[in-house]
């Protein structure tokens, strides 16, 4: 398989224009990458340029501090899928988390898997601001609220994705739910590190230099 069909082409930052956004999606269909990930606003956009391609749209919900209520991401899921995403990548409440409200956090996910339905859940758990314990119980209550993949950062934290963490997150879930690795990602060999310890999705902005060398993945 090519290392590009494992690629979410992101651009996250608050100054990112529309311009922006049509070159993400451009680089999206000339390297087959599986999606672009966007903000919530850019979801209409992506969605013209992609809709006749098999590139998906994966739209940020709770981005990129997870802080806010569940209403207001239930409703921001809701928005991105009628304007066009295919896939949710969701901010947990990292916060409720700390706090030990495992309740709170358990309900935040449930209710947006419950409003988007067969729609993929990605929830980002934040691995830089957690302890090894607070990983697993952050993936515990992932599989709990029946989120599709655990994410491991939003890329605007102070680190991204370890080995070490995806090492966790893999032993955690076992195969109950899938992984996408993301932030710092930014060549070939260390995305196929990850994908090698059993991530089945590279959230990165460095795609193109990524995809450059070619690498497959074997079968």
């Amino acid at each position: 398989m090519e290392l590009n069909s494992y690629i979410d082409h992101s651009y996250l930052k608050a100054d990112a224009t529309e311009r922006d956004i049509i070159q993400l999606c451009e680089e999206a269909l000339n390297n087959h990458f599986y999606s672009v990930c966007v903000n919530g606003c850019y979801v209409p956009i992506a969605h013209q340029i992609t809709k006749r391609s098999d590139v998906k749209v994966c739209a940020v919900v709770g981005f990129p501090f997870g802080a806010m209520s569940t209403e207001a991401k239930v409703a921001e899921a809701k928005y991105a899928i009628q304007q066009g995403a295919s896939e949710i990548d969701m901010v947990m409440n990292i916060g409720m988390l700390k706090s030990k409200n495992h309740v709170a956090v358990l309900r935040d996910i449930t209710e947006v898997k419950r409003a988007i339905g067969n729609t993929p859940l990605k929830v980002i758990i934040e691995i830089s601001e957690l302890s090894k314990n607070e990983i697993v119980k952050a993936c515990e209550i992932c599989l709990d609220g029946k989120a599709d993949y655990v994410k491991t950062s939003t890329g605007f934290a102070e680190g991204g994705a370890t080995f070490t963490a995806v090492k966790i997150i893999k032993k955690t879930l076992k195969d109950r739910a899938k992984i996408k690795a993301s932030g710092g990602i930014r060549d070939a060999e260390t995305a196929m590190k990850f994908i090698d310890l059993g991530v089945d999705r590279i959230g990165t902005s460095s795609s193109v230099s990524i995809c450059k060398s070619k690498l497959s993945i074997p079968a």
